[in-house]
């Protein structure tokens, strides 16, 4: 099977030599300090150059080991994220709450990965280990094995969205944060007439109704609440 190199080593596939001198630093390092760069200035400051300065080696050199910024970006996203958590829980639904907070949590402390193109489908280690723990939640379910992989996407992309619309909240001081939800809500009052948005206007002189703030976890556990539900009604039809 022909693969990337830069997947050859993650998995510790022996490809064929290069020539040149032994390799200093592991992919491990490369990652490590790519991540730092990211968490420390977003996606925008991880360059080659910034990277080959943090390892202590010339830009070229860092070309033995990664061929192209989209191979450091799957190693980055490799260690950010690390293997998969354990699942724990008696069902399906208490066994994906538990993967779909850590992948939640994940993004969080690096929000730079909801930046990272996605070109593929994950086949690094770690990534497939996320994958084999949403897959396995669903073990004792009828869903066939196209419909647990449907699932488990659902779930992946209501995070995705969910940690992409709320994450000034974890990005910025409690007060800034909460000054934008107050700006935000002055705004949309303001915008959303009764003439033209009757349903937002309503709904805004009834935040009672509206649960949580955007930004909290209330907000976002709600919705992936209405998303589980969603596909217990699929594996209730079964």
């Amino acid at each position: 099977m022909e693969l990337p190199r830069v997947l050859e080593q993650l998995w510790g596939v022996e490809g064929p030599a290069r020539p040149g001198p032994k390799p200093t630093f592991q992919l491990s390092d490369i990652g490590a300090a790519a991540v730092e760069l990211a968490d420390s200035g977003g996606l925008a400051a991880v360059s080659m150059s910034k990277l080959a300065s943090a390892l202590g080696f010339t830009t070229m050199s860092l070309y033995r080991y990664v061929d192209s910024k989209d191979d450091l970006y799957t190693v980055m996203i490799e260690y950010a994220f690390g293997e998969a958590p354990p699942l724990t829980g008696s069902d399906w639904r208490s066994r994906m709450t538990v993967w779909a907070e850590a992948f939640r949590d994940g993004l969080r402390r690096h929000p730079w990965i909801l930046q990272v193109p996605i070109n593929e489908p994950p086949l690094s280690p770690n990534q497939l280990s996320w994958m084999e723990s949403a897959l396995q939640a669903f073990h004792d379910t009828p869903l066939t094995a196209d419909e647990k992989l449907s699932a488990m996407l659902l779930v992946n992309i209501y995070i995705r969205g969910a940690v992409q619309l709320t994450l000034y909240q974890f990005t910025k001081s409690p007060e800034e944060a909460a000054a934008a939800d107050r700006r935000y809500g002055e705004r949309l009052q303001f915008l959303a007439t009764d003439e033209r948005f009757p349903v937002i206007a309503a709904t805004m002189r009834r935040p009672d109704e509206m649960g949580a703030d955007f930004g909290t976890d209330g907000f976002a556990d709600g919705g992936l609440e209405t998303v589980l539900d969603g596909i217990q009604a699929r594996i209730d039809k079964k």
